[in-house]
Order: structure tokens, then C-alpha cells, then sequence
């Protein structure tokens, strides 16, 4: 796992749900925990483009809902800006199922874009994205 070079704004909190944009079969994901994330004591951990996240799926297959999976958030309705000046939104929040730890996704297909930022951090996400914004 890489370290991102833009200054992602975290914005996605404990709880919060977001769309699982692959053929995975989950449709919708529920925030359980951010892997990786420091905080203060009582203070919700938050994730951005790029985080892996502990999620339940509230929405999808009978065989797939109801269980926690590993996920990448790949976009995020906030603005956040790269390297270079520019600032780049998207129309939804969206994460990725994953298999492992590794960062191998579980869906062969993604729907919609993937930012970069997670592309760069998650290899085995990029190889599967067909479009990288």
C-alpha cells in the first residue's frame, strides 16, 4: 500500500453508506471501521478516496448480505485537490469489495470511474478499472 500524493479530505465517517460499484454482489456497503485510522478517544474514525474500510453489506445478494467484507473506497462526493492545483469531484460515494487483505477485488467488472489516488495504492484495483480519473 502507497502513500497518496493529494491531500484527500476524509470525509466518509463511522456508519456512513456508500455504493459498491463492482459485480460483486453487494449493492449498498455500511461503514464499520477504518482500517488503519488515529484518533482521539470518542472521536469517530473517518475514511477518503484510497482508505480500506471493515464494511457490512446492508443491500445485495441473499448469499452476500448481512456479512462484513474488506472494501476500498474508490470515490467521494468531496472535493479534494492533487499535486498539480486541480480539484476533482465525483457524483457519488463508491467503494470496492475486496477478497483479501492484498487488495484483490472480488468483482471482475467496476461500474464508473476510480480515482487515481486509489488506483495508485491499490494495484490489483487498477488492473480490473477500465476508467481512471
Amino acid at each position: 500500500m502507497k502513500a497518496i500524493k493529494a491531500k484527500v479530505v476524509k470525509v466518509l465517517p463511522h456508519r456512513a453508506t456508500l455504493v459498491a460499484c463492482d459485480n460483486s454482489g453487494a449493492k449498498m456497503l455500511r461503514i464499520i471501521s477504518v482500517k488503519g485510522a488515529k484518533t482521539v478517544k470518542k472521536r469517530n474514525p473517518v475514511a477518503g478516496v484510497g482508505s480500506l474500510i471493515s464494511a457490512s453489506v446492508i443491500k445485495g445478494t441473499p448469499a452476500m448480505r448481512k456479512q462484513v467484507v474488506l472494501a476500498v473506497i474508490v470515490r467521494q462526493k468531496k472535493e479534494y485537490r492533487r499535486p498539480d492545483g486541480s480539484r476533482i469531484v465525483f457524483e457519488d460515494n463508491a467503494a470496492v469489495v475486496l477478497k483479501d487483505d492484498k487488495g484483490n477485488p472480488k468483482g471482475t467488472i467496476f461500474k464508473g470511474p476510480v480515482a487515481k489516488e486509489a488506483a495508485e495504492r491499490w494495484p490489483g484495483i487498477s488492473k480490473v478499472a477500465s476508467i481512471v480519473a
